[in-house]
C-alpha cells in the first residue's frame, strides 16, 4: 500500500475513504502532514488542522468531530453561520466549562514550545479558553507553543480551541536610545536589529502622524504577525481620551481629540479584523479587537490612574461625559468593513463618579448602569464585554497594587462575581479560579431561579464563542513555526514600522534653521545623569548616567567631538519629567501617605492652584475623604535633563542645540525652550530615525497630538474630561504649541491634515 493510503487508514474510517473517492471529483480532498498537527485541504471548503479529533466524511467534505460523538453536530458543520454554531455549543455544555469560557488567563511568558504546568492548569483544571500571552522568546517559539496549547484543548471535551491574545506589543519603549532599528540601504537588516516583530511608534506617536491611511497598514501588519503567532485576539486599542495631560497612560491612547482618535480607532479595528475577500469580513486572517477603556479612562482626577486606589474616581468636572464615548461609538463601533464593530469591550477601572442617574457609584466592570443600560440598551453594542485585569481580586491599601474592587469593596470575591454578570459583563480579565465563578452562578440560581441562571451564562458563552469562530479557530487553530519566523519581523513589515517612527516625529522649534544639519558636522553630545526614582509600579530605579545615541550609531551620521568648543552642534537627548503618581508612600511612622501633584515641569513644583476639595474621594482603608493636594511640593527625578540643555547652551554659545524629547505625555516646554535652537518630540522612536531628520535625509511631518502647557497653572485649572482646554506654551520664535501643530524645513505645517483635525 501507498505510504500516504497507510496515513489515509489512521485519520480516516474505511467507509470514509470509500466516500472520499467517490466524491473526490467534487471536493478535492488532500492531506498534509505538518510538524505536530496535520492539515486537511478541501477545495470547496477550509482547511482543517488537527492533531486527535476524528475526522468526519459527508457529502464529500470533511468535518472534525470534536466531541467525538460520531455524528455531525451543528457547532462542527462549517457551513453554518457562526451564530448557529456558537449558539448550538454553548446549549451542550456543562455550566463548569460555560464558567471556565468566562475567565481569562493572568499574563503568561513563552519562554519555550511546552506549556509550563500552569498553562496546562488553565487549560484542563478550570476550562480557560482565553490565554493573555505577555514575553514570547521568538516567533518560531510561540507559535509551537501555541499549537501545543491547541492540541491540549483538543483533547478536550468539546474541542474548543483557545482564544490566544496579546496587549499591544508593536511599539518601541519609548525610551531615548534604542539604535539601529531599520533596514539599510542594501536591504539587509543592521546587525543590531531585532526581527523579533516590526516596531512602530507608540500609540500617541501614531496620532502624531494624523493619517488613518497609515493607521489602516499598522492594522494590516500587527494582524498578520499576530496571526503568525497563533494569537487572534488583541487587547487593543486604546480608545481613551487623554483629556488630563497628567494621566500616565496619554501615551497608549491615540490623542486627546475626539475627531483623530475615532478616525484611527476605525481604520485599526477595521485592518485588524477584516479578512480580505470574506463576505462578512470574518476569516482566517482577523484578529478580535477588544477595545479599551469604556467608557474612556482618561478622566482620573488630577491624573491619577485606576490601577490603585488612590486614583479609582474619574470625574467630569466639564460636564464632558458624553465627548468620551465618541473614539468608542463612532469609531470602533461603526466599521467600515463588513464585521461591524469592535468584537470585544473592556470597561476601564474608574468609577465613573456621579454619572449613573441610580446614584450608585460603583467601578465599570460592576455598573449595570454603565454596561448594560449605556453600552447594551443604548448604544446596541452586541459583542463580547470583558473586564480589566483583576477587579474581583481583594486588596489592603489604596497604594497598593493588589485587586480593583471599586466601590464593592465589602462584597466577597463571588458576589463581586456576581455583581460583574448582573451589570451585563461576560467575561473577567485575569481571574483564573472557576470555583468562585460557580459560586456565583448558584447565587444569580438563588436571586433570580436555576433557568434564569442557565440562560444568562449561556448567553455570555454564545457571544465568546462566537468570536473563536468567527476567525477560524474551530477549523485551523494551528499555525507553522517557520512561516512564522518568515512573517514576524520581516522587512517589508520592519520597513513599514520605520516610515511611521519617521513620520511621527514632531519638530517644535527650528530657530535660524538650526535643521538640519550637514552630514560629518562636528557634534557633542553631553553626558545624561538621572538620579534614583521609582517607578509607577512603586519599583526603585538606582541613578544611572548614559549618551542616549550610541557612540557607534552617531559616528554614522556625524563626527563626535569631546567639547563643546570643537563642535559645530550639541545633540542633547531627554526625557518628559519623571515625577511621582500622584502620592506619597508611608513613613515608618504613619498610618498614611499623602496625595501628592503630578507634575509636568522639571523644576520643584507647588500646587498653588489645585483644587481645595477633590471632586471624587474616600476609600474603606483611608479616613478623609478629601484627595486635594493642594499646597503640596513635587520634585522630580530628572530635573537634571532640563539643566542639562541650559547649561549645554551656556557652553555652546551661539552654536545649535538640538534637543530630543521622548515624549510620553505632555510637558510644559518653557523651562528649556529658550535654550534650544531646534526641538525634535520623539513618541517612541529608534535613534535611527531621529538621527535621519537631524542630518536632512528625511523632512519632519508630524503634528503634536497633544497641547504643551504653558505652565502648572493651566494643567490643574483645565478640566480632566474636556479635550485642548489649556493655554499653550508660545515660544521665542512666537510659535504656539498647539495641538496640529508641526514645523518641516519650510516652517509651519499648513496641509489636509490640520485643515481636518485643527
Amino acid at each position: 500500500m501507498r505510504p500516504e493510503n497507510e496515513f489515509m487508514k489512521k485519520i480516516f474510517p474505511l467507509s470514509a475513504i470509500l466516500l472520499l473517492a467517490a466524491v473526490s471529483c467534487s471536493n478535492e480532498i488532500s492531506y498534509e502532514q505538518k510538524d505536530g498537527y496535520t492539515l486537511i485541504h478541501q477545495n470547496k471548503g477550509p482547511t482543517l488542522g488537527y492533531t486527535s479529533a476524528p475526522i468526519i466524511i459527508i457529502d464529500g467534505y470533511a468535518f472534525k468531530d470534536l466531541n467525538r460523538n460520531g455524528i455531525l453536530d451543528d457547532y462542527e458543520d462549517w457551513r453554518l453561520p457562526a451564530e448557529r454554531r456558537a449558539e448550538d455549543l454553548a446549549s451542550k455544555l456543562p455550566v463548569e466549562r460555560i464558567c471556565g469560557l468566562m475567565l481569562y488567563s493572568s499574563a503568561v511568558d513563552v519562554d519555550s514550545v511546552v506549556p509550563t504546568e500552569n498553562h496546562i492548569a488553565f487549560l484542563e483544571d478550570e476550562y480557560i479558553r482565553h490565554m493573555l500571552i505577555r514575553n514570547v522568546k521568538d516567533a518560531a517559539t510561540g507559535a509551537a507553543w501555541s499549537n501545543a496549547v491547541q492540541a491540549i484543548c483538543e483533547a478536550e471535551p468539546f474541542g474548543i480551541p483557545s482564544n490566544n491574545s496579546s496587549d499591544p506589543r508593536n511599539y518601541t519603549n519609548g525610551s531615548a536610545n534604542i539604535n539601529n532599528y531599520k533596514p539599510e540601504p542594501d536591504g539587509e537588516f543592521d546587525p543590531d536589529g531585532t526581527s523579533k516583530i516590526s516596531l512602530w511608534p507608540r500609540e500617541v506617536g501614531m496620532a502624531a502622524t494624523f493619517n488613518p491611511a497609515l493607521m489602516k497598514r499598522h492594522g494590516e501588519v500587527v494582524s498578520a504577525e499576530y496571526r503568525a503567532l497563533g494569537i487572534t485576539t488583541a487587547l487593543s486599542p486604546q480608545a481613551d481620551l487623554s483629556t488630563d495631560p497628567r494621566w500616565r497612560r496619554f501615551y497608549g491612547t491615540f490623542s486627546e481629540d475626539p475627531a483623530l482618535n475615532r478616525d484611527l480607532v476605525r481604520e485599526y479595528c477595521d485592518a485588524m479584523q477584516t479578512t480580505p475577500g470574506s463576505r462578512d469580513g470574518w476569516g482566517s486572517a482577523s484578529v478580535n479587537c477588544m477595545v479599551k477603556h469604556w467608557p474612556g479612562g482618561g478622566t482620573g482626577e488630577a491624573g491619577r490612574d485606576a490601577h490603585f486606589g488612590i486614583g479609582k474616581y474619574a470625574v467630569y468636572p466639564g460636564n464632558n461625559f458624553e465627548n468620551q464615548l465618541i473614539p468608542f461609538v463612532e469609531g470602533a463601533f461603526k466599521l467600515k468593513g463588513g464585521t461591524g464593530m469592535a468584537s470585544a469591550v473592556m470597561p476601564y477601572y474608574t468609577i465613573s463618579y456621579e454619572q449613573d442617574p441610580s446614584g450608585e457609584n460603583v467601578g465599570n466592570g460592576f455598573s449595570r448602569y454603565i454596561i448594560q443600560e449605556l453600552l447594551r440598551d443604548k448604544y446596541e453594542y452586541k459583542g463580547v464585554v470583558c473586564t480589566d485585569w483583576g477587579i474581583v481580586g481583594s486588596y489592603h491599601k489604596v497604594y497598593i497594587h493588589e485587586g480593583k474592587p471599586w466601590g464593592v469593596e465589602s462584597l466577597s470575591p463571588a458576589e463581586r462575581r456576581l455583581k460583574c454578570f448582573e451589570a451585563g459583563v461576560d467575561q473577567l480579565g485575569g481571574a483564573s479560579n472557576n470555583k468562585l465563578s460557580l459560586e456565583a452562578y448558584e447565587l444569580w440560581a438563588g436571586k433570580y431561579g436555576s433557568e434564569s441562571a442557565r440562560e444568562r451564562f449561556e448567553l455570555s458563552a454564545t457571544r465568546l464563542l462566537l468570536n473563536i469562530f468567527r476567525v477560524g479557530n474551530f477549523e485551523n487553530p494551528y499555525v507553522d513555526p517557520d512561516r512564522a519566523t518568515e512573517v514576524v519581523g520581516c522587512k517589508e513589515f520592519v520597513a513599514a514600522g520605520y516610515e511611521a517612527q519617521l513620520k511621527s516625529v514632531v519638530m517644535i522649534k527650528n530657530h535660524k534653521d538650526a535643521l538640519p544639519q550637514k552630514e560629518k558636522a562636528k557634534v557633542y553630545q553631553p553626558l545624561r545623569k538621572v538620579a534614583a526614582g521609582i517607578t509607577h509600579w512603586q519599583n526603585p530605579v538606582p541613578a544611572y548616567e548614559e549618551y542616549p545615541f550610541g557612540n557607534e550609531l552617531l559616528s554614522k551620521y556625524f563626527e563626535i567631538v569631546d567639547t563643546p568648543q570643537e563642535a559645530d552642534f550639541a545633540l542633547v537627548s531627554i526625557k518628559t519629567p519623571i515625577g511621582h503618581w500622584g502620592y506619597r508612600m508611608p513613613g515608618p511612622d504613619e498610618e498614611e501617605g499623602r496625595y501628592m501633584p503630578i507634575s509636568l515641569q522639571y523644576g520643584p513644583y507647588t500646587a498653588e492652584y489645585a483644587r481645595a476639595e477633590s471632586i471624587g474621594g474616600g476609600d474603606p482603608s483611608e479616613k478623609s475623604g478629601n484627595r486635594s493636594y493642594k499646597g503640596v511640593t513635587e520634585e522630580t527625578s530628572n530635573i537634571g535633563d532640563m539643566l542639562l540643555v541650559c547649561e549645554t547652551k551656556r557652553l555652546m554659545g551661539d552654536k545649535p542645540v538640538i534637543v530630543i524629547i521622548a515624549t510620553e505625555r505632555p510637558f510644559v516646554p518653557s523651562e528649556f525652550e529658550p535654550s534650544s535652537d531646534a526641538i525634535l518630540v520623539n513618541f517612541g522612536v529608534c535613534n535611527n530615525a531621529l538621527l535621519d531628520i537631524i542630518s536632512g535625509k528625511v523632512e519632519p511631518s508630524g503634528l503634536l497630538p497633544l497641547q504643551l502647557p504653558a505652565d502648572m497653572r493651566t494643567v490643574e485649572e483645565q478640566c480632566e474630561d474636556v479635550p485642548r482646554d489649556m493655554d499653550c506654551h508660545i515660544d521665542a520664535d512666537g510659535n504656539r504649541y498647539d495641538f496640529a501643530f508641526g514645523l518641516n524645513w519650510k516652517g509651519i505645517i499648513n496641509d489636509w491634515r490640520v485643515k481636518r483635525y485643527k
